[in-house]
């Protein structure tokens, strides 16, 4: 489906290329005098909607270039954003974070609706170094270059040339032979720009690692876990890292078998781990796909209906897979507009069903806010917190995928699917989260040990039942394909967090469908000021990813596949 990427989505208020006028704008801001609680929230108030103004500019900026990398003007416009605006912005937060938390009034706010704010200012202080700004601007030209790569990335297939999305989208294929093919055709092309991909890894480690020691860190692991603000330790990511491996590889193990017997293989290789059982694509046109998700989401509530719908008719979903787009998806929140932005760049899959599902998730968790709340602002932004109803999305639809598989058992091994998916989100992410411990608390390491350290995790973790003999190159260097490494490092560990929770949400939705549901609304537009365990307990689940959660859930996932 052809869709126009000019279409005008966002509201510019602020006019970026007048750099001396946007930076009158926020001097305002440091030059007003704060002399009572009053005026320390009358501040807040006009900071607010000002960084609302610049998100929504910069934000329709990088969503513009992620829709057309070869685009110049869009390019131009976008590096400027982050070669000019970008930096200007950082020292002029760092000012305005040091004013609020400097301030002898800011101790007088509610605990509970400026306690989040006033914690992660003041991280934000602690962190902060001048010296940084260019090292900042740099990582996010390296970035760049990756999203270039990759949407500039093709493949020939059959005498065609292909974006890669759609060879990744021939792994579902029933034929094995076709599998192998595609599996083949994604490591040829990976070896081609691996070169790229690992000088831009090396940079970005050593950017990193420079910007921790200047923030008065021993590695970049450890500062990131203070600007982050988690609330939980990195050993408890450790243990969770373990305790996954003890309960939930063993499960995953056993459905392995499980799928083994069903393609009627006796080796189980790289190509069979993806494999979907379904007979034919879901869909083959990107509306034939709106259409079916629509329906899907109103016979779950309305409201999810009418949110899908409103973003289709107000072009705010680009789906489709195409040439110059950038690889991936993602929801993203437009917060003067009010609006959020679905964008993917898949070729027809179960997968890009799934994904479709899981970033609308995100929407109605965005929507409900505005609604609730107004635009959310990024200290509020807890990716455990949105990832609990993206995931809680695709297990709220499970017993709905028959709209795109009304045979039988076609519909049974899509139920399947999505819940080998789920064991997928409880072990790939930790793997991947493991993989950036070891790089970031090794950042002198070199490319060859990255990929070995890389096929090491792999084989702990997602590929322990899988025959990899001959393959260790091909795996080793995969790890190049995955865009969180280099544009959100250590944004993974949330994905498996929140898969805990969505479980429990499959679990109350099979004890009470409508509670559910209702118990998923309330959560979804909860005070995103609570703690991320107050947010999980309004939906109706706990925020706990120790040893006994762990066991219960993979015990009540691997039930439910053998129900089905």
């Amino acid at each position: 489906m052809t869709q126009d990427v000019c279409h005008k989505y966002y509201k510019e208020l602020i006019d970026f290329q007048d750099v001396e006028g946007f930076e009158a704008q926020i001097r305002t801001l440091l030059d007003t005098p704060i002399e009572s609680v009053s005026d320390l929230k009358n501040w807040l108030k006009d900071e607010k909607d000002l960084m609302n103004n610049i998100s929504e500019v910069m934000t329709g900026h990088e969503v513009d270039f992620y829709r057309n990398t070869e685009d110049a003007d869009i390019k131009s416009t976008y590096l400027h954003d982050q070669q000019v605006i970008q930096p200007l912005l950082m020292k002029y937060e760092a000012k305005l974070n040091e004013k609020c938390c400097d301030s002898p009034y800011i101790h007088q706010l509610d605990e509970n609706r400026y306690g989040l704010m006033r914690r992660v200012r003041e991280s934000k202080v602690k962190l902060f170094r001048e010296e940084n700004i260019p090292l900042f601007v740099k990582e996010q030209e390296l970035c760049t270059k990756y999203s270039e790569i990759m949407g500039g990335l093709t493949v020939e297939w059959e005498g065609e040339e292909k974006p890669f999305p759609f060879i990744q989208s021939q792994l579902d294929h029933l034929d094995r032979a076709v599998r192998e093919k595609a599996y083949y055709a994604m490591m040829s092309a990976h070896r081609q720009i691996k070169p790229d991909m690992d000088a831009i890894m090396d940079e970005l480690i050593q950017l990193r690692h420079q910007i921790a020691l200047n923030a008065g860190f021993e590695n970049y692991r450890d500062y990131i876990f203070v600007a982050k603000n988690r609330e939980y330790s990195i050993q408890d990511c450790y243990d969770f890292h373990d305790n996954v491996e003890k309960h939930i590889i063993p499960a995953w193990n056993r459905l392995a078998d499980v799928f083994k017997a069903k393609l009627g293989v006796d080796t189980y290789r790289p190509w069979d781990n993806t494999a979907k059982l379904m007979k034919n694509s879901p869909y083959s046109e990107v509306s034939t796909l709106m259409d079916g998700v629509s329906e899907m989401l109103g016979k779950t509530d309305p409201y999810f209906a009418d949110r899908f719908d409103y973003m289709r008719e107000h072009g705010l979903l680009d789906l489709g897979d195409r040439k110059g787009k950038s690889p991936g998806g993602f929801c993203t929140s437009l917060p003067v507009s009010e609006d959020t932005f679905v964008f993917a760049n898949f070729s027809p899959s179960f997968f890009s069903l799934i994904a479709l599902i899981h970033e609308m998730g995100h929407a109605v968790n965005e929507y409900l806010e505005f609604s609730e709340h107004g635009p959310i602002v990024s200290y509020q932004r807890r990716m455990e917190v949105g990832e609990l109803y993206s995931h809680g999305m695709e297990l709220l639809l499970l017993d709905k995928l028959d709209r795109f598989y009304p045979e039988e058992e076609d519909f049974k091994s899509a139920q399947r699917e999505e819940l080998r998916r789920a064991f997928t989100m409880l072990f790939g992410p930790l793997s991947q989260d493991l993989f950036q411990h070891w790089m970031y608390t090794n950042p002198q390491h070199t490319a060859k040990e990255r990929d070995e350290k890389f096929f090491e995790i792999s084989k702990r973790y997602g590929l322990n039942p899988v025959d990899t003999s001959g393959l260790e190159d091909e795996i080793g260097m995969s790890w190049a394909g995955t865009l969180h490494y280099f544009q959100v490092p250590f944004y993974n560990i949330e994905y498996s967090i929140s898969m805990l929770g969505a479980l429990q949400i499959l679990e109350n939705y099979r004890n009470s469908p409508e509670q559910a549901v209702e118990s998923f609304k309330k959560g979804a537009g909860a005070d995103y000021n609570q703690s991320i365990a107050a947010i999980y307990k309004e939906t109706g689940v706990q925020f706990d990813f120790t040893e006994p959660t762990v066991k219960r859930m993979g015990e009540f996932l691997e039930k439910v596949i053998q129900d089905i």
